[in-house]
């Protein structure tokens, strides 16, 4: 309902603080010898009950002039600043949305305001919050605070859970920054922002509340950071323990010492809490103080709150569930944070007045009256300190105290919850937990909700669906993984992974090794045919004026024998470590010296049948085509052209190829067109070869000189028509090895077929190597046919 604002229930804590801010003044006051002869310090005590309309109008309250509350309402064209008042230093609020809002109050006048638990960082912003200051640390150290927990502890998965205020909304948001600006390999899986209206027993706030409770217990968060009012933690952690969520909580300073939410009845069900709560401390003698002037005395606050409640002393145990207070107990409230943090505000302007009145223990220096502003400027710079802590602000108003992190005992062995400080964070990024327990965390594998955080070497994780849940995978074949959180790195080229995917292992480098056993079978093959080369090479010039060498072609023979030979030796250039000499040599040479080959054969048969050739037409064409040294010039020449650009323009190269395990060093063709062209025109050359010998074989041919050349072209097409698609299809160091075999075999057919023949008639039956007994064969053939021969 519309209307005023009205506080109607009592903290027993925040009473405690108004006392313990009373008891530090006196104690100033009442020092002795005088801290500050001659003054004393007084007070006025507002209660805001956290709203923000109370503390405003207490604010405005405070800031007028005590001599005429008239001129609090400044006349027109007047400064901004508010007239000076009685009011030097504002001491609060608690919350951060509060203290926004007294804080834009005080700026238009010079008063100075130190909070002692508002800790949100937009309070830092000097522009806008000039007269701010406080004695607790900013948010900014607690959210790298709480990043710097989840790091230790290995949580990879968290939520996030903030109200809907300067506190809250500000801390959510740097929470996130610093996941971010910390590298961390953190995934959020959701950020609820709460509303104002979430703490009110509305309809609203119960569906709020249930929409809240559904995303909990579907998320695999591993930690669930608050980062609300106590008012609102109230209230999750309420519902937690009727949920039995057995979550992990981290806290923050709002609620992580809070007395109501541990003592809740079952809250071990919630699960485990961490927290963070500014450096606490025991103010000196308070603890005495409120236990000795609260047991028999009375005091206007607590008469007034005792009219409404009566004392637990006079209640039954039945009805011991209701609000009550007993005097004698009110010393277990006490906490020791915010407490101290008043203190220390206090001890602060103590201390500014004390250096800018410039007093000693006898008298001050200078004149009590001062201003706001010159109070402010002296608190700024205080440095000094106060039992054992050191305090000072920076140039954003923020002390440096850093934090202390709690848990929750929850084991049964204890009555009630015991809320003990594990660690500290310092604000220059220094975290100190026990080993046990980073260790602990550090070595657990997969969530209590089935996540994987970690991997084993060889794997990575993979998310499941949108959510914020990982498992892991092996890594792909080429891939390998350290572990842990990493992903899988690719092997470098001259790698690969190993059968567990954790290394890299070095390629094995492959090429036809000398002492390969299919090498040696080829270079064995390869001296056989030199060897046999050079014997028919001297056969040849031994009798290379019988009719027999003039048959296959007289001198020509030599230069067939020449290519032949170079053929066989071009084959060792296939065996070993690919050069770019090697490279270079293999290919493009043993197609010129095989097109010298075919040449010198085409020109053979050419003579057989310009020999035995009787049509006038075509005898006449054929003694044109027959010029020996022409053919040979020709066809080579043309393979010559075709090999020369290849060789210099892009020629055949050492080359690497990547195969699983393998490197293999092969030869590149360089030119695939050059190439291709090379072995078309050496098939074509072969293949007008094979049909002039094919009709030669008709020819009276003693030696058999066509039928020869037949079958070994023949076998030479045959062989490479077999051999190309093993050669496509092949992968590994034997590819070349396929190379040398065609060469070898193309070159064997050729010397076995062909010359062999010759050879053993120059040998063995050298009654027919003589001229007449080829005439006497022409005779005897053309007889048969039924044609006279006449003899000479």
């Amino acid at each position: 309902m519309p209307g005023p604002v009205t506080c109607n229930d009592y903290n027993f804590v925040t009473f405690l603080h108004t006392q313990v801010m009373i008891y530090s003044i006196r104690e100033i006051n009442q020092r002795t010898p005088r801290v500050l002869p001659n003054i004393t310090l007084g007070y006025d005590i507002y209660d805001t009950c956290g709203d923000v309309t109370l503390a405003i109008r207490a604010t405005l309250q405070l800031l007028k002039s005590q001599l005429d509350p008239e001129i609090f309402l400044p006349p027109e064209n007047s400064p901004s600043v508010l007239p000076e008042s009685k009011t030097k230093v504002v001491i609060g609020e608690r919350y951060s949305e509060v203290s926004v809002a007294v804080a834009r109050v005080v700026a238009l006048s010079t008063v100075a305001q130190i909070s002692y638990a508002s800790t949100s960082n937009l309070l830092s912003e000097k522009l806008n919050f000039p007269n701010f200051l406080r004695t607790i640390s900013s948010d900014e150290y607690q959210t790298k605070a709480i990043a710097e927990l989840v790091k230790q502890l290995n949580w990879k998965t968290v939520a996030i859970i903030g109200s809907d205020d300067e506190y809250g909304r500000q801390g959510s948001v740097q929470l996130m920054d610093n996941f971010v600006a910390m590298n961390m390999d953190i995934c959020i899986e959701f950020i609820d922002i709460l509303p104002d209206y979430f703490s009110q027993n509305t309809s609203q706030a119960r569906k709020k509340l249930d929409e809240l409770v559904k995303k909990i217990n579907t998320s695999s968060a591993e930690a669930i950071v608050m980062f609300t009012k106590d008012t609102f933690a109230d209230v999750i952690m309420e519902k937690a323990i009727q949920c039995n969520f057995n979550r992990t909580w981290i806290a923050s300073d709002a609620w992580s010492t809070s007395l109501k939410i541990s003592a809740m009845p079952g809250i071990e069900m919630a699960g485990q809490v961490f927290g963070f709560i500014s450096k606490r401390n025991e103010v000196p003698g308070f603890r005495d103080h409120v236990i000795s002037a609260f047991n028999g005395t009375t005091n206007a606050i607590l008469e007034h709150f005792m009219t409404h409640y009566p004392l637990c002393s006079h209640q039954s145990e039945e009805n011991r569930e209701q609000q009550c207070l007993d005097p004698r107990a009110l010393a277990n409230y006490i906490d020791q944070s915010e407490s101290y943090n008043i203190y220390l505000a206090v001890q602060v302007i103590f201390e500014g007045v004390r250096r800018l009145l410039k007093c000693d223990d006898q008298r001050c220096q200078q004149s009590a009256k001062f201003t706001a502003l010159e109070l402010l400027m002296e608190i700024r710079k205080v440095n000094f300190t106060v039992n054992t802590t050191h305090i000072f602000f920076d140039s954003n108003g923020d002390p440096s105290l850093g934090y202390e992190i709690v848990y929750w005992n929850m084991s049964k062995s204890t009555q009630r919850i015991h809320i003990k400080t594990i660690g500290e964070y310092w604000p220059d990024g220094k975290i100190q937990i026990p080993v046990d327990l980073v260790e602990k965390m550090s070595n657990i594998m997969v969530s209590a909700y089935d996540c994987s955080k970690r991997c084993k070497p060889g794997q990575e994780l993979k998310k499941q669906n949108d959510k914020c849940c990982y498992k892991c995978a092996l890594c792909r074949d080429g891939d390998f993984s350290l572990g842990g959180r990493g992903k899988c790195i690719h092997c470098g080229t001259d790698q690969y992974s190993s059968p567990q995917r954790d290394k890299c292992l070095n390629k094995t480098v492959e090429f036809l090794h000398w002492s390969d056993p299919f090498i040696i079978f080829l270079i064995s093959f390869q001296v056989l045919g030199i060897i046999v080369t050079i014997v028919f090479t001297i056969l040849f010039i031994i009798y290379r004026r019988t009719p027999i060498v003039k048959a296959v072609g007289g001198n020509l023979c030599f230069l067939e024998l020449f290519s032949l030979l170079t053929c066989f030796c071009l084959s060792y250039s296939f065996i070993g470590k690919p050069t770019k000499v090697s490279c270079m040599l293999g290919l493009p040479l043993f197609g010129i010296a095989f097109s010298i080959c075919i040449s010198c054969i085409l020109a053979n048969l050419l003579q057989i049948f310009v020999g035995f050739n009787f049509d006038m037409k075509t005898g006449s064409w054929l003694k044109k085509l027959n010029q020996q040294v022409a053919v040979v010039t020709i066809v080579s020449g043309i393979q010559l052209a075709i090999c020369m650009p290849w060789l210099y323009f892009n020629p055949p190269y050492p080359d690497k190829q990547s195969l699983g395990k393998t490197i293999l060093l092969v030869c590149h063709n360089g030119s695939t067109c050059f190439f291709i062209a090379m072995l078309c025109y050496n098939a074509l050359m072969a293949l007008i070869c094979f049909l002039f010998a094919f009709k030669g074989k008709q020819l009276p041919d003693l030696y058999k000189n066509a039928s020869l050349i037949t079958i070994s072209i023949l076998m030479f097409l045959i062989i490479w028509t077999m051999l190309i698609p093993i050669y496509i299809n092949l992968i590994g160091k034997y590819k070349r090895a396929i190379e040398s075999l065609g060469i070898l075999i193309s070159c064997s057919s050729f010397l076995c077929c062909h010359l062999a023949p010759k050879c053993y008639i120059m040998v063995f039956k050298k009654d027919i190597n003589n001229e007449n007994a080829i005439t006497e064969y022409i005779r005897k053939h053309y007889e048969q046919k039924g044609i006279v021969v006449v003899k000479s």
